[in-house]
């Protein structure tokens, strides 16, 4: 689905905000917690509005105000003289998932053989330009080649809608207009700017830009021109591109020489009350509350570490430390995160998950995750609105139930769960 736009995915595995199906910096999280794109689509596009302006009339007053904001008339003539409403983007845009993703669903996508091997093919092709920026900024290489594989699978899926059109389309009939303006005048900065002309700065249906999906906002303040033609470009120069992708996670707080975090062994009883990144500590203290390493090996010398359990006592755990944290500045998934670090460690040569997920556990449906949050709520294990979206507050709902009821209390949500639940017919 994460500068760019996170995919703006969908929290289902968890991963960037909804504000669409894409992700990269500032991208909306993927659907709760197992990002990922839906099984099938359950909502067609909304009708009209009766009471809304027409397309072309309000294309005329964004134009008017982007000339008061000192965008010259040139580059409004080439941005908006042959400007196009796409309904596809508001279908997409409206859109809602039946089903969450379960983490490991899209983990076997994002870091699969296939994409391994081609990023070690990508990383060898564009070695000097990736190790130059990783050597600029600290950023690892292996770091910046898994989010440009994730992000558009090494620039072989960036999109090919026009950004112009997609985000007039949003500002004008989508659910978040303000947020489509903003960006459309960024955009219109960037075409003013020379960095790439209207028919090439193209990307997915939300505004979403080139191999590692920047929105304009991002490109705006990020983007380099690394290889010294002039332009930061995105779509076609992979030196700007890694140079802008590097810049984005230096400026979010990347720490040299630290790793994202390690797979982990809990000890039995462990409090899986503690599994949520709110819940920080040295690796230190950690590791004397009985968690190893998988390897055998010490625990890294994080200093503000959590353990994340995606799947709850049934699956694999994790700890991670600050450079976690800073990759989901790019897309606000925990799932997306991991997805990152774990290609990242298979790109430079380590193992990956060495604990078996739970694959007989089937996703739920959104609608199966509200009615679950209501029937907790109804019993008095709160887990605040009903949104069919499984976030901290979900699981905090759940570890209650579960504790009552002298279970382990991780959190997890399940088809057993939510039939233990129903009211009896």
């Amino acid at each position: 689905m994460s500068l760019s736009a996170r995919r703006l995915c969908l929290l289902s595995v968890v991963l960037l905000p909804l504000w669409g199906c894409q992700s990269g910096p500032g991208a909306a999280s993927p659907a709760a917690d197992a990002a990922g794109t839906p099984s099938r689509e359950a909502a067609s596009m909304a009708p009209a509005r009766p009471t809304a302006p027409s397309f072309a009339a309000w294309v005329a007053d964004f134009r008017r105000e982007a000339a008061a904001a000192g965008i010259d008339a040139a580059t409004l003539a080439a941005a908006f003289d042959d400007a196009t409403y796409l309904p596809e983007v508001i279908r997409r845009d409206r859109a809602q998932p039946e089903f969450s993703r379960r983490v490991w669903t899209y983990l076997d996508g994002a870091v699969s053989p296939a994409r391994i091997r081609r990023g070690h093919d990508r990383w060898q092709a564009h070695r000097s330009v990736i190790e130059a920026a990783a050597t600029r900024t600290g950023v690892p290489a292996p770091i910046l080649v898994a989010i440009w594989g994730i992000e558009s699978s090494y620039g072989e899926h960036f999109g090919d809608v026009s950004t112009i059109d997609a985000l007039a389309t949003l500002g004008y009939d989508g659910r978040r207009p303000d947020f489509a303006r903003r960006e459309l005048m960024a955009a219109l900065r960037i075409l003013a700017r020379g960095d790439i002309d209207r028919a090439h700065m193209r990307g997915s249906w939300a505004g979403a830009m080139g191999h590692t999906q920047f929105l304009p906002s991002s490109f705006e303040r990020h983007a380099r021109d690394a290889d010294g033609d002039g332009r930061r470009d995105i779509w076609g120069s992979i030196a700007d591109v890694m140079a802008s992708t590097a810049d984005y996670l230096a400026e979010a707080g990347w720490r040299p020489g630290e790793p994202w975090g390690v797979e982990v062994r809990l000890p039995r009883g462990f409090d899986y009350a503690r599994t949520e990144l709110d819940v920080r500590a040295p690796a230190a203290d950690w590791a004397e509350r009985g968690v190893t390493a998988v390897d055998g090996g010490s625990l890294p010398a994080l200093a503000d570490a959590s353990v994340i359990a995606p799947a709850g006592a049934q699956g694999p755990a994790f700890l991670v430390g600050h450079n976690f944290r800073v990759i989901m500045r790019y897309n606000a998934s925990t799932s997306y995160a991991l997805a990152v670090g774990l290609l990242a460690d298979r790109l430079a040569g380590r193992p990956g998950v060495q604990g078996d997920w739970p694959r007989e556990q089937a996703a739920l449906s959104h609608d199966q995750i509200r009615l679950l949050q209501q029937a907790l709520n109804a019993r008095g294990f709160d887990t605040g609105t009903p949104d069919g979206v499984i976030g901290p507050a979900t699981r905090g709902g759940v570890r209650a139930y579960q504790r009552a009821r002298g279970e382990t209390p991780d959190g997890f949500v399940t088809r057993a769960l939510l039939e233990r639940l129903r009211p009896a017919p």
